[in-house]
């Protein structure tokens, strides 16, 4: 009799297991797929073979697109990842409605709407903006949790979208209460999915870092029990008096500073109960007179006891950024195998070009970090790190600095008159800081890596990312003591290369594919054709020269699939001078090859480009219905082009 009990246990179990399997490699339960934000799935449907059969299976209208007819709200591109839950699709919009879609027919089964259009003041940065929701089930009920953009944290039943009473207060909780400063509306906000594991809910924040001055919201970190909503712990980013770290913002100015935020998504390692923040530049991003030191733990990673919100170790990946070198793409856990043993990784990615790789466990890099001198601020009161770290593997994937063989030299005429209209502006190596006369550095603020992040093949350890060489050009100015209370402001400029033409060489938008397990780069190729149909260009034999636009990756089984915006990051024209980047109105998307672009991920070759009405402007995921493998992506979301989630499968 025991052994029947014993057999039927373990069938059981296989059976759940082989369940839980098949809805891992069905579903897409998280923004990067998983919890250690890998942007990968087993799926294979959609291989080689057939990529060239592909095409739209069905469009969906944003609620947005509605409400943008009758009143013009600053809404900027859509930037949405859904997810995927036995077969329906949850989808959040710019301006923070969420909804349940019918994964193969796109139709609407109900939304939700928390009306954050209707808050007080506008969003942190001036524009309404939302990436995604996050899922959480106890075994019996479904929930969506995600952040607002006037800083609640709600749960909604994945059901029917109802709040869920027994959470918070009738579903919400207010995220502007229980921190550390209190500050107006409109400068704190919550974008980005939340993580949720070990039965914690961590939250990060979206902080305006326009407008430098001292008090603004601190970017601490909180958990939440997924259950209740009750607070369990804070994380002080900018630590307080009596704190690890609080020794490296002297002057007192971890009482005053703030930002130092994390923005972008976190990631988790269920098993270890430890959960990763990739955090952000403290206040002002590019003068750091008023907070003198090495400001811990601004853009730093951060691994913390995700029950407790103890840090376990961190690692700071810029001192006293000046730069806005914000960490701004999720880490990525990996499991790889260094010189014969195997090690628990996680790799965070940079503006800056690098990838630091570390064990997760310990906090050890897999390979050394050099601390290296670089160049020091001549600003009156600013007094930058005399060293940065540097990782010795892996090689960097963007090129960084500037000399005058970086300049664009497709005939001789064009490199000259791009390195002379360069000649009033400092420019130099990595980590050269910002000066009074102004400064084009490489890689720049928007350039490297950011919110788009890495995929991982978690079978082969390979790692995959999408970049742009993208130069920024700022400088500091005294500041007006009428607006602020920081000694010194910054403005950004604008230099345009000749014809309209990239000052620098390209590729101007590329993709890496770095084998973790060894540090190497095993290839790197453009992404997108690049300006090659330019008037000064189009008669010569030019191979593809990439796109400055962002890239999403998508890693299946057979594939790697990339997905690029479209529209400028010169933002307008008109941009120059002393016109600010923030608070300008929504950008027009221009569309740039609107193609989903496909690449064998062994070896990088350009397999096929899936033609599109708009260019993709969120993270691609993948999903299976009914046998039936689908791809799906956020396109469009200004006031010219409408918010659509597209989806694409075999015709």
């Amino acid at each position: 009799m025991k052994i029947k009990y014993v057999i039927l246990s373990v069938v059981l179990i296989v059976s759940n297991l082989n369940n839980f399997v098949n809805a891992q490699n069905r579903d897409w339960s998280s923004y990067a797929a998983d919890k250690y934000n890998s942007k990968y799935s087993s799926l294979d449907q959609i291989n080689k073979d057939n990529i060239n059969n592909v095409g739209i299976a069905w469009e969906w209208e944003s609620p947005d697109n509605a409400l943008m007819k009758t009143k013009r709200y600053p809404i900027s591109i859509y930037q949405t990842t859904p997810l995927a839950i036995n077969g329906v699709l949850y989808v959040s919009s710019s301006l923070g409605t969420v909804s349940a879609v019918n994964g193969k027919t796109g139709q609407t089964i109900w939304k939700y709407d928390p009306e954050v259009y209707n808050a007080e003041g506008k969003p942190a940065h001036g524009g309404f903006m939302h990436r995604g929701v996050s899922y959480w089930n106890d075994g019996k009920d479904g929930r969506i949790i995600f952040g607002t953009l006037d800083g609640r944290l709600i749960a909604i039943s994945a059901k029917d979208g109802k709040p869920v009473e027994a959470f918070g207060k009738s579903g919400i909780v207010d995220l502007t209460k229980g921190l550390s400063r209190t500050f107006g509306p409109g400068d704190y906000s919550v974008p980005t999915p939340p993580i949720i594991s070990n039965g914690v809910i961590v939250v990060g924040s979206s902080i305006t870092d326009a407008g430098p001055k001292s008090m603004k919201p601190p970017g601490d970190v909180r958990g939440f029990d997924v259950a209740t909503g009750k607070q369990l712990w804070t994380f002080h980013t900018i630590p307080h008096e009596g704190e690890f770290g609080y020794d490296t913002w002297k002057n007192g100015s971890a009482k005053i500073m703030g930002n130092t935020n994390v923005w972008t998504r976190m990631s988790a390692d269920p098993e270890l109960g430890y959960v990763y923040l990739p955090v952000s530049t403290p206040t002002n991003d590019w003068y750091g007179g008023d907070r003198p030191g090495d400001n811990v733990f601004a853009e730093s990673l951060v691994c913390l006891n995700i029950k407790t919100g103890k840090r376990i170790w961190h690692f700071q990946a810029v001192h006293h950024g000046v730069w806005d070198y914000d960490l701004a793409s999720a880490p990525n856990l990996m499991d790889v195998t260094v010189k014969g043993k195997p090690v628990k990784a996680v790799a965070q990615l940079t503006k800056q070009g690098f990838v630091f790789v570390f064990d997760r466990v310990t906090g050890e890099p897999l390979w050394p970090i050099e601390e290296r001198a670089v160049p020091q601020s001549t600003v009156d009161g600013e007094r930058t790190s005399p060293t940065q770290p540097f990782p010795t593997k892996p090689a960097p994937y963007e090129r960084q600095g500037i000399t005058k063989e970086d300049i664009i030299d497709f005939t001789p005429e064009l490199k000259e008159r791009a390195w002379e209209s360069l000649a009033n502006v400092d420019k130099g190596e990595l980590f050269s800081p910002p000066t009074e006369r102004g400064l084009m550095y490489l890689p720049g603020a928007l350039g490297g890596a950011n919110w788009h992040g890495a995929a991982v093949d978690p079978e082969t350890g390979m790692l995959y990312i999408p970049s742009i060489t993208y130069p920024v050009f700022f400088k500091v100015v005294k500041a007006d003591p009428e607006k602020t209370d920081a000694k010194y402001d910054w403005d950004n400029f604008r230099i345009v290369g000749p014809e309209g033409l990239p000052l620098l060489k390209p590729p101007y938008g590329r993709i890496t594919a770095i084998d973790i397990n060894t540090g190497d780069h095993k290839w790197q190729v453009a992404m997108g054709n690049g300006p090659r149909d330019h008037p000064m260009l189009k008669d010569m034999d030019l191979p593809r020269l990439g796109w400055q636009f962002r890239g999403s990756p998508l890693l299946t089984k057979t594939l790697l699939f990339v997905g690029q915006e479209g529209r400028f990051f010169d933002f307008v024209p008109a941009l120059v001078g002393s016109e600010r980047l923030q608070g300008v109105p929504p950008v027009t998307i221009t569309k740039f090859e609107p193609k989903m672009q496909v690449f064998d991920k062994d070896n990088g070759a350009l397999i096929a480009e899936i033609e599109l009405p708009l260019n993709v402007t969120g993270a691609p995921m993948t999903y299976m219905i009914d046998g039936k493998q689908y791809i799906a992506f956020a396109v469009g979301g200004t006031v010219i082009s409408p918010a659509k989630i597209i989806a694409i499968a075999l015709q």
